[in-house]
């Protein structure tokens, strides 16, 4: 089972299009005037391996329409590509899954079948006619040049995605995983605790098979007080993506590179990094590097990474990218929120002894 692509609903396609296409580097493979009917209005963006379908309901009752009006932008369905779609989409039925479309043959031989995921987010399942073979997305006629240039990666350039981080209600994270164990054949790879202050949430990270599809599954410690997870559940409306991880084969140059384009990131303590050299030795960057351009370094056994988070431009902030370089290291940067919590710290106490 691969990730296929996922899919964004949207008020305004071309717009939105327009924004991956400016600030990340990604490229139209299909033309919205070839993707459109009387429902919706669509567009496929590439970037290495990351495929991203945007689509912006045009009927009320089109599930783009739906889920905007509930949550805004956001990502509504990720497609999940298998070798067999019928017995995926009845594996996860007979688990008590909600099926939402039945598997259906497409046209060009592409058989595709939808169920529920979690809160209104939606999975597809896609059974390419040529396994083994660069595919087309499923209905929409792929430009072979564009998609082409769209894959050839440089050093700054985005390689895939690496994760999907979700929010979800208390109690909700051991059913989810169950429901991705069971009906979806995904594996539990990690679970943490994380404490940040005096809020706290609890994670689960599963995995395919093929280690392509990763969700971060993450709920409130309903112990603690409420947090950035309760503020993502009020404003989103319910459970939901809050943010996709970008992998990147050289952070400093991407991140550099996506600063000129009008990326805004946000901003690390200047503390931060004057504790690092407690925390860790760097395998590649320097400090001063990292500083610079505000990104942020964690290590486990197998090696280190480095992350950085967007400002979101959500109109209900509910929505992030993330841009990630992994060099070795398996773990999603939970060391970085224990270390930011200690820079603000470290911030404050500064500040109180200027004042003093």
């Amino acid at each position: 089972m691969q990730l296929f692509h996922v899919e964004f609903y949207v008020r305004d396609v071309d717009a939105y299009a327009a924004d991956l296409e400016r600030s990340y580097g990604f490229r139209r493979i299909v033309d919205p005037q070839e993707a459109s009917d009387s429902r919706a209005r669509s567009t496929v963006l590439q970037r290495g391996s990351a495929v991203i379908l945007v689509t912006q309901g045009l009927d009320e009752t089109h599930p783009a329409a739906v889920f905007v009006t509930a949550h805004g932008d956001g990502v509504g369905d990720i497609a999940l590509g298998v070798d067999d779609a019928r017995a995926a989409y009845d594996r996860a039925v007979s688990a008590g899954v909600r099926g939402i479309q039945q598997p259906t043959e497409l046209p060009d031989g592409t058989i595709t079948a939808v169920i529920e995921g979690f809160g209104d987010v939606t999975h597809t399942f896609v059974q390419s006619p040529l396994p083994g073979t660069p595919w087309a997305l499923p209905g929409f006629p792929v430009e072979e040049d564009r998609r082409r240039e769209a894959t050839r990666v440089g050093a700054a350039d985005i390689i895939e995605i690496d994760h999907f981080a979700v929010c979800l209600e208390a109690d909700m994270v051991q059913p989810t995983v169950d429901f991705y164990r069971t009906a979806v054949g995904f594996d539990e790879i990690f679970e943490e605790r994380i404490v940040v202050g005096d809020q706290a949430m609890i994670s689960k990270v599963v995995q395919s098979p093929s280690g392509t599809v990763t969700l971060t599954l993450i709920e409130p410690d309903v112990t603690r007080e409420l947090g950035q997870i309760d503020r993502f559940l009020k404003d989103h409306g319910g459970p939901g993506v809050q943010h996709i991880a970008f992998r990147v084969a050289d952070a400093v140059r991407s991140v550099g590179q996506a600063m000129d384009n009008g990326v805004e990131f946000l901003t690390t303590p200047a503390a931060y990094y004057r504790l690092m050299e407690q925390r860790l030795r760097l395998s590649v960057h320097t400090v001063g590097e990292l500083e610079r351009l505000g990104i942020l370094v964690d290590e486990d056994h197998d090696g280190q990474l480095f992350q950085i988070f967007t400002r979101s431009n959500h109109d209900r902030c509910t929505l992030f990218f993330e841009i990630i370089e992994r060099v070795g290291a398996k773990t999603f940067g939970s060391g970085n929120i224990k270390a930011l919590y200690e820079a603000v710290e470290a911030e404050k106490a500064d500040s109180r002894t200027a004042g003093s």
